[in-house]
């Protein structure tokens, strides 16, 4: 049994990395923001009775189910806007700007002008990579190495096995690197 307090914590220390999670998964940084809100109401609404260390597992497979809704939701969406342009003139304008994600630097970093243009240089490249990636890919990689959960873990947030997980995560990161050897980044 947790309290109230730990799931604040809990919250608190989540909040950032499921945000950006979210905004390079939708590619959106508003639905990003509802994505992420609606996943965090669900767990403290449903969820508070369970451990603390059920936290971060939840958390995710929520997240995950609350951007795969995103998704089926903008389908529809799009099949009668879509449908609808054909009948209203001038509603076939989808033109859209995809802001980039917000990082904010260690102080380290930050004093340094070169290195601040460097940096925000290579996370626009990074972006573009993560962006070009399959769906499952990208978060496979995401879940495995921003979030740093196991196998197990991303696999039962996924809904595959664990297996397909090592298979998308190995695709991803060859692709990656190929994608920024081509751009002339290392890691």
């Amino acid at each position: 049994m947790s309290t109230t307090e730990q799931l604040s914590r809990f919250l608190a220390e989540v909040e950032r990395r499921a945000y950006r999670h979210a905004a390079f998964t939708v590619r959106d940084e508003q639905a990003a923001l509802d994505i992420v809100q609606d996943a965090m109401f669900k767990l403290a609404e449903k969820y508070i009775d369970r451990p603390a260390e059920e936290y971060p597992m939840l958390f995710q497979r929520i997240l995950q189910n609350a951007i795969r809704d995103y998704f089926r939701r903008q389908k529809v969406r799009n099949y009668w806007t879509t449908a609808i342009s054909f009948v209203i003139p001038g509603q076939n304008d989808h033109s859209g700007d995809e802001d980039a994600v917000e990082y904010s630097q260690p102080t380290a970093e930050s004093d340094d002008p070169a290195n601040q243009v460097n940096t925000a240089q290579r996370l626009v490249i990074i972006q573009e990579a993560l962006e070009k990636l399959p769906a499952r890919q990208r978060e496979a990689f995401l879940l495995r190495y921003w979030e740093e959960m196991d196998t197990a873990e991303t696999a039962s947030i996924m809904g595959c096995s664990e297996g397909s997980v090592k298979t998308h995560c190995s695709r991803a990161i060859h692709a990656l690197s190929k994608y920024l050897e081509g751009k002339e980044i290392t890691l």
